[in-house]
């Protein structure tokens, strides 16, 4: 069974600083392992339940360097979640995006101080959905990485490529190459009726405070989501998460 210490250092990963030194991330439950495992990731570290571990195809088994059985109690131990699943896993950090030829190249998404981590999940969630691959994110976005973004992800991470940058340069970047940049502001053109293009950059801000004032003057083309109601009380907005689901529909739609 799984060594105290291992347990410790499993542990040690929900720290953000303890997952930039090692370069790895927490995974959880026992779909999104197998979705890992489906995808072809290789996994440094398994922590499972024995039954877990033994209905795992032996094609699959190659991909894991270590394997350690858990019981209940461990698991609970280890697990970011009230009811621990029959196992978890640590993945790789990717590296961080530095070539911006593929992402100006196709309709990505740049996130501005987005700071809840059930909001972050949800837009790469999103993003997975409809086919944006590359999220850009500013440096003082949560951690991508965070056992709570994962979670909400549900294996999005297989399929989007996270970075981090100044978003000054990254969007200063895209009007030298003429690339649009689409802006989500209250007062933008309504996403329905909208000129949207097959590439570009949709641009979210933050929770309460929207777009940065800095930002602002890199939006080439405002975009907005219309209300479809006269009521005001409890609906002053959409949640960021809800409204990326939206644009990144429309965006595929078209």
């Amino acid at each position: 069974m799984i060594s105290k210490s291992k347990i410790n250092y499993v542990v040690s990963l929900q720290k953000k600083k303890v997952r930039d030194k090692e370069g790895l991330y927490i995974i959880e439950g026992d779909k999104m392992v197998r979705e890992y495992l489906q995808g072809g990731m290789r996994i440094p570290m398994l922590v499972a339940k024995p039954e877990f571990i033994a209905g795992i195809p032996p094609e699959k088994k190659l991909l894991i360097d270590e394997t350690e059985a858990a019981g209940y109690d461990d698991l609970k131990h280890i697990s970011t979640l009230k009811t621990p699943h029959n196992a978890l896993a640590l993945v790789e950090i990717p590296g961080n995006m530095t070539d911006t030829t593929a992402i100006y190249s196709e309709l990505s998404a740049a996130l501005d101080f987005i700071q809840d981590p059930g909001n972050f999940g949800t837009i790469l969630r999103a993003a997975a959905w409809f086919g944006i691959r590359h999220v850009v994110c500013s440096d003082n976005c949560v951690d991508a990485y965070n056992p709570k973004v994962v979670q909400a992800s549900m294996g999005a991470l297989l399929n989007v490529r996270v970075s981090y940058c100044s978003l000054d340069e990254f969007l200063s970047g895209a009007l030298r190459k003429k690339i649009n940049v689409y802006g989500t502001v209250l007062d933008g053109d309504p996403i329905y009726s909208a000129r949207l293009a097959g590439k570009g950059i949709i641009l979210l801000g933050n929770e309460s405070k929207g777009i940065s004032p800095g930002l602002r003057q890199f939006v080439t083309r405002p975009i907005s989501i219309p209300k479809f109601t006269e009521a005001t009380a409890g609906i002053e907005s959409l949640n960021v998460g809800m409204a990326a689901s939206v644009i990144f529909s429309e965006f595929a739609r078209r």
